[in-house]
């Protein structure tokens, strides 16, 4: 403008700076304004300046006005081809750019690298392959990579792996893709032996093993990286990196690392984004810290649906059923408009809470007031809602009229319903569905064997665990973590691995016998081995978070509070332990324990909220003593089958 204003007359090199100075501050009426001035200068004739108008236009999704000045341009050249089918690709309108495509009169290796990706991005593998292998021109690498990146987002992982091993020379795009790849198909293994070949890492790199680890439930692995990551201070940690590690830590409710993650953030200024915000609310709801999470949230100078769904499914699991619901209203209020993750936490807190009738109405009015079709995961809630309050009639008919068929988490929950009211005759006929499913995961048909050998049905419950061996179903194998220092230790039933295995049997030992003395008998019903009871009590008395509580309060690095986290319900004998061991410890002047149960059924990376292959149940026992400073966690699967 000050050139105008002294009367200097701009040039087809003066344009080209200003249309790419409006294009780097997004703005659109700026840059159509310098397109007016191009007019009146006469300068739309020039193909360098129509050149960047139509990267202006592109980069804006102006595509409209691109294929107008392109059609108006009498003096087009490759670039300007090719210009508009790279904004043509980067819009999703591969259509639009193969038709500018086979219309060129002249090709190079970026038009066909423009098509090629476009094609790639699109899922259009077929096309793109054809179009790659024809291509007369020498493909440059980042057709090598499109190639890449389009087969290994589609899940097609030999195919990625034969080109990445064909191609000439590799960039670090190159490598990403395919550790992205075999990370996001949980293929870690391979994403591991690429990632540590690496010459150099960048922070994708890092983020995309770390992410692998972490979504495939690998948490101690993907919190080693990301030391690791820190140790080698060659990059820095992206929100994407952190909102990996955030949910490595809500996973295994480690608070203090958690912690560190949080001031890590703050100190580094990394902006509070709606996904990273979302993740840190989430973290410390899995870590109980309730009050923490909710000053943290109503901090917030803005909250997102995904934020709102952090928060009202963190109070859900949390047991605080009354605040859940509460918060939810509030954000009608607001008019933000819940999505389907929303109504998890909504119907998660009416079944913690017993709000059955609620619970129901909730559930219709997602679909008929806001248009959001029940998912699997909802009538997962359902079925638990029902199972909790005993109705296992209704549940039984709301999975009869489900528009798709149950799977082996809405089975499980009502088998588990079953069990917990013994009902004999519907677990029957939720078994024979388990059983046509042909899931290779056990543990819904010991669940259904447990049952009968409960009632007394010996014949049936001997004949499901023989047909259990015969097919090779797996139980997932229970663990107990705890974080001590830094350090998770890990912990199964019976273990025997662990270095402190005789001072941890001696403890347990010790406590039981002092509590049997006080009237503790160690609850064997639900073991239903063939066994004497002595034997029973052994199998009941080494379950894993027991071994991990022993663990926690001999150490001298236990301090403050122990978080046991169990990924399946904790048995009757546990819970019975836990609160003799609470009497004890208050008894005792070196501290107390104290403890409460919730029910986190949901796992929140990020606005994609995914749901857990397993309903989880997890027990806080918050241990005051004297010594040390420190948060331990434990995850541990009902074990006494």
């Amino acid at each position: 403008m000050q050139m105008l204003q002294y009367s200097l007359k701009p040039d087809n090199f003066t344009f080209p700076f200003l249309v790419k100075a409006s294009s780097a501050r997004k703005s659109v009426a700026e840059g159509k304004q310098m397109h007016g001035q191009i007019v009146k200068y006469g300068f739309e004739i020039d193909t360098f300046v129509v050149n960047t108008l139509l990267y202006f236009y592109s980069a804006a999704g102006e595509m409209v006005s691109a294929k107008a000045l392109f059609e108006t341009s009498p003096n087009l050249d490759v670039v300007s081809y090719n210009t508009l089918i790279d904004g043509y690709v980067k819009c999703g309108q591969v259509d639009d750019a193969r038709d500018l495509f086979d219309t060129m009169p002249e090709k190079n290796e970026v038009s066909w690298s423009s098509i090629i990706s476009g094609y790639a991005r699109n899922g259009d593998l077929d096309v793109a392959q054809a179009l790659f292998d024809k291509m007369p021109v020498k493909r440059n690498v980042v057709t090598w990579n499109s190639m890449i990146s389009g087969f290994a987002r589609s899940g097609l992982l030999p195919m990625a792996r034969n080109l990445f091993d064909e191609m000439p020379e590799r960039t670090l795009v190159s490598w990403n893709s395919m550790i992205s790849g075999y990370a996001q198909n949980g293929q870690l293994e391979s994403a591991r032996e690429l990632f540590d070949q690496m010459q150099e890492k960048d922070v994708f790199s890092w983020s995309s093993i770390i992410s692998g680890y972490a979504q495939n439930n690998r948490c101690r692995e993907a919190l080693n990286l990301f030391k690791e990551m820190l140790s080698e201070n060659k990059v820095r940690p992206n929100e994407v990196t952190m909102l990996s590690i955030l949910s490595v830590c809500a996973q295994l409710a480690a608070l203090e690392q958690g912690k560190w993650v949080h001031a890590f953030i703050d100190k580094n200024k990394m902006p509070h984004t709606d996904s990273l915000a979302a993740a840190l609310v989430d973290m410390y709801m899995k870590c109980g810290c309730v009050e923490t999470a909710t000053n943290l949230f109503r901090k917030l100078d803005q909250r997102d649906v995904s934020t709102w769904n952090a928060f009202i499914t963190g109070l859900a699991v949390n047991g605080v059923s009354h605040d859940s619901l509460e918060a939810f209203k509030e954000m009608q209020r607001l008019k933000i408009n819940p999505n389907d993750i929303t109504f998890m936490g909504v119907l998660m807190a009416c079944s913690h809470g017993g709000l059955v009738r609620e619970g129901q109405k909730h559930f219709t009015n997602m679909s008929k007031i806001y248009g959001i079709q029940p998912e699997m995961k909802h009538y997962g809630c359902m079925i638990d809602m029902l199972g909790r309050a005993g109705l296992l009639e209704e549940a039984e008919e709301i999975i009869g009229k489900m528009p798709m068929k149950p799977d082996v988490m809405i089975l499980g929950a009502l088998l588990g319903a079953c069990k917990i009211h013994g009902n004999v005759c519907i677990a029957r006929r939720v078994g024979q569905d388990f059983f046509e499913l042909k899931n290779t995961e056990g543990g819904c048909h010991l669940l259904l064997s447990n049952i009968y050998a409960a009632s007394g049905r010996w014949e049936e419950a001997s004949e499901i665990r023989c047909r259990i061996k015969r097919s090779g179903f797996k139980k997932e194998p229970g663990s107990s973590c705890v974080e001590l220092e830094g350090t998770v230790h890990e912990f199964v039933e019976g273990d025997t691995s662990h270095p402190q295995t005789g001072e941890i049997y001696l403890w347990l030992d010790e406590m039981v016998k002092k509590f049997r003395s006080e009237g503790y008998s160690p609850v064997t019903a639900n073991v239903v081995l063939d066994l004497g009871e002595e034997d029973k009590e052994m199998c009941v008395t080494y379950h894993s978070e027991k071994l991990a509580v022993a663990f926690a309060l001999i150490s001298r690095a236990a301090g403050p509070s122990i978080r046991i986290v169990k990924n399946l319900r904790i048995c009757c004998d546990c819970h019975l332990f836990m609160k003799y061991l609470s009497s004890f410890m208050r008894a005792d002047s070196s501290g107390s324990v104290l403890g409460k149960v919730i029910f986190p059924a949901e796992n929140f990376v990020d606005k994609a909220c995914t749901l857990q292959a397993t309903w989880y149940l997890t027990l806080w026992w918050e241990v005051r003593s004297s010594s040390g400073v420190g948060i331990h966690t434990f995850s541990q699967a009902n074990n006494h089958v």
